[in-house]
């Protein structure tokens, strides 16, 4: 297995419009393409708390790379897209981190 860890900075504003498109579009949307959610989370203590961060899991880069082409392909992710940012982008800056769990992770 393999984990992508990504952070999402959204526009000033546009947060609770993130969660909006993640909650009632996106998840569906990842399950459909094969992507399995480890789980979402915003920052509690510390940190950026115009943040929205979450982990996939993958079997493995091909299953990754499957995954995310069939996303950027869906014709429902391009209506969900257009549709939620008529008033303009919902993302600042994205970072993304593919992570390997170590031999004596309970997650593997």
């Amino acid at each position: 297995m393999i984990y992508e860890y990504r952070v999402y900075e959204a526009v000033p504003g546009r947060l609770p419009d993130l969660h909006a498109r993640f909650r009632n579009h996106t998840l569906s949307i990842f399950a459909r393409v094969g992507m399995r959610v480890v789980g979402f989370f915003t920052p509690e203590i510390g940190g950026n708390t115009n943040q929205l961060a979450y982990i996939l899991e993958f079997d493995d880069y091909a299953h990754l790379e499957r995954s995310w082409a069939a996303f950027r392909e869906d014709a429902e992710w391009k209506a969900v897209k257009a549709e939620s940012e008529v008033r303009g982008p919902l993302v600042a800056r994205l970072t993304s981190q593919i992570w390997k769990p170590t031999d004596y992770s309970p997650l593997r």
